[in-house]
């Protein structure tokens, strides 16, 4: 018999704020994150728009000997990690040997590689950083935040591109289901905001070129012409139930079901046959029906062809349910995060149905005739959650659903 699976712990950090309350009052709220880059000259560049973490203190968890020696995307896992686990408020009777992490990443240490590359190219090789290989490498934020809790017992990472949190979090739930570990650390990372992945994706065509930075992220919307770069990290802390009865932990929610597929179509192009079916396989995981869904939080990345192809993947599934769930891409607001989207919007997945109140899709205002079901556009709408779906799509065709579910006390583990 599998083991139930509960959420006992989250962290973040995002463009929407750098603690979980914080993050989702902005997201209920409506805040636009995104702003002109003044991080780095954007002189030469097209794209000049991004929505960058604000704030970030990484000295809260890390030595300045840590900070030195981590990509930010690395500081931003162990961060956001540290704090779900702070959250999960565990005693110390917790065995590290049962206790597993899995972070994903698409890119890894990118600003990391970016400077050293830059460096040697005018100063010569030998300028290239004694630590550089273990910043960027992806599976680092992984290992540094089994360091930073003392966790001994399955680590592993994900590079899935902008599936790779939510295959993160849901190979965890697999583990511990099957009893491989009790608690498992799982969410992704991103901090690719720099030069050359903004012009790398702009020469695909993927970003959107709009120079409002205000108007840029508008998913479903007729008139959306690609996507914004974001950063940041989502961290949960999954446990199974008889764990976290056992110690009196707080749940937030319980995790029900998990599908993964591949489109086996284009690199990046969507097909929509994967999604629909690793939606499917989700909803059958959980034991679920299409029809009592009551939120999603869609990948919704504001280019053209991943909108409506979600849409339809949606609708093919839900059939007449679709015009009834509640939808959002929280995407709108903190930006494309790539391997970090999928545990920052697990985050706000969870604590929509904590609070019963679904994050909109801001910059919605103008119907698509390809894109016709509810988006919560604009205003964030009160409604009553006891089941919540995560889309996650990724380049290469890889595509990541996750269902949480409103936790019943009077169940049993």
């Amino acid at each position: 018999m599998k083991n139930r699976v509960v959420i006992t712990g989250m962290g973040i950090v995002s463009p929407l704020g750098n603690n979980v309350d914080e993050a989702y009052k902005n997201a209920i709220a409506g805040k636009n994150t995104i702003e002109k880059i003044t991080s780095f000259p954007v002189e030469d560049l097209k794209v000049k728009i991004a929505a960058q973490v604000q704030d970030f203190e990484p000295e809260k968890y890390l030595s300045k000997r840590e900070i030195r020696r981590q990509d930010r995307f690395s500081q931003f896992a162990v961060y956001a990690a540290s704090e779900a686990f702070a959250d999960a408020n565990f005693d110390e009777t917790l065995d590290p040997d049962r206790i597993g992490v899995i972070i994903g990443s698409g890119m890894g240490g990118m600003i990391t590689f970016a400077n050293n590359i830059e460096n040697a190219v005018e100063k010569g090789y030998q300028k290239i950083q004694p630590m550089f290989i273990p910043m960027i490498i992806p599976n680092m934020a992984a290992g540094n935040v089994a360091i930073a809790l003392n966790a001994q017992g399955h680590s592993s990472c994900v590079t899935t591109a902008c599936a790779a949190g939510t295959h993160a979090i849901g190979d965890a739930f697999r583990m511990i289901q099957y009893g491989e570990a009790d608690v498992m650390v799982a969410g992704g990372s991103e901090a690719g905001v720099s030069p050359y992945t903004l012009a790398g994706f702009n020469a695909l065509t993927a970003l959107s070129n709009q120079e409002d930075p205000h108007r840029a992220s508008r998913p479903f919307d007729k008139n959306r012409d690609g996507f914004v770069l974001g950063e940041g990290s989502g961290v949960l802390i999954l446990e199974s139930l008889k764990h976290a009865l056992k110690r009196g932990a707080n749940i937030y929610a319980e995790i029900v079901g998990y599908g993964s597929t591949c489109d086996a179509y284009h690199i990046t192009a969507p097909s929509g046959e994967g999604a629909r079916k690793a939606i499917q396989k989700a909803l059958d995981d959980a034991k679920t029906e299409a029809r009592e869904i009551d939120y999603i939080n869609a990948h919704g990345t504001s280019t053209p062809l991943n909108d409506e192809f979600e849409t339809k993947a949606i609708k093919d599934v839900f059939k007449e349910s679709a015009s009834k769930v509640s939808i959002s891409s929280t995407k709108s607001m903190h930006g494309h995060a790539l391997g970090g989207t999928g545990g920052i919007e697990a985050v706000l997945t969870i604590k929509t149905i904590q609070n019963s109140i679904i994050p909109p899709t801001i910059n919605y205002d103008t119907v698509d005739e390809t894109c016709d079901l509810d988006y919560t556009p604009n205003v964030a709408r009160e409604r009553n959650v006891d089941y919540a779906m995560s889309n996650s799509l990724g380049f290469g065709g890889h595509n990541a659903v996750v269902i949480f579910k409103k936790y019943e006390e009077e169940h049993n583990a």
